[in-house]
């Protein structure tokens, strides 16, 4: 992939993060193969991770940096359902993508009924396909409830990407692409996970929805 605007922009405004460029190169290359087969990408994390997997899907179902207005199919066909004049305009293409974090029913009933180092592998074993990612986010890497969905998606058939601190944990030793923050304070690995999945909704955004290109 040719560096764009953002990823060199990034690259400038955060040297620091350097070190770990080539594995998120590869997580770009990774989930846009992922959406462009039509596939979906799932996310999970806990506490302030929990709280990115959030920020990350609300960048993806949407614009971000760019606008993604509907093609003349789908205004086409929501002519056909009977959308009124400007319905289209109000809606915006986007990608599939489930935040496992949002679901605090089914999150409290399964900590309370079940076990709670399996609330995210339930979901992965519901909502996940063989050629799905699953993308965990875990400060420490070793987040019990982070490393048995990565176990669940594996077992599915799908792409699984950590993305973590310096040491990385165990989980990501059974990710497929394990990008490290080099820092080792929760606080300051997630302030170096902003910029790193910002560039990678932006990336993914300009690939997908960038002049020429139409997401699937």
């Amino acid at each position: 992939m040719k560096d764009t605007k953002d990823w060199h922009n990034w690259k400038k405004d955060y040297p620091e993060l350097e070190n770990c460029a080539e594995d998120v190169r590869t997580g770009i290359e990774a989930l846009i193969g992922c959406f462009r087969a039509g596939r979906k990408l799932l996310l999970c994390g806990n506490g302030g991770s929990a709280a990115d997997c959030e920020h990350i899907a609300g960048e993806l179902l949407k614009g971000f940096l760019l606008k993604r207005p509907l093609n003349q199919e789908e205004r086409r066909a929501l002519r056909d359902a009977g959308a009124e004049e400007g319905f289209a305009d109000s809606l915006q293409r986007g990608l599939p993508v489930i935040s496992l974090v949002g679901h605090p029913a089914f999150a409290t009933a399964y900590w309370n009924d079940v076990d709670g180092k399996f609330v995210f592998a339930q979901q992965v074993n519901v909502f996940g396909k063989e050629g799905d990612t699953l993308l965990a986010i875990s400060t420490s890497g070793n987040a019990e409830n982070i490393y048995n969905a990565l176990i669940c998606a594996k077992a599915k058939g799908m792409t699984t990407i950590i993305l973590t601190g310096r040491e990385g944990g165990r989980a990501s030793k059974i990710g497929d692409i394990a990008i490290k923050a080099p820092a080792d304070e929760t606080y300051r690995i997630q302030e170096k996970h902003l910029p790193i999945y910002h560039c990678i909704c932006a990336e993914i955004e300009k690939q997908l929805f960038g002049e020429g290109n139409l997401a699937p």
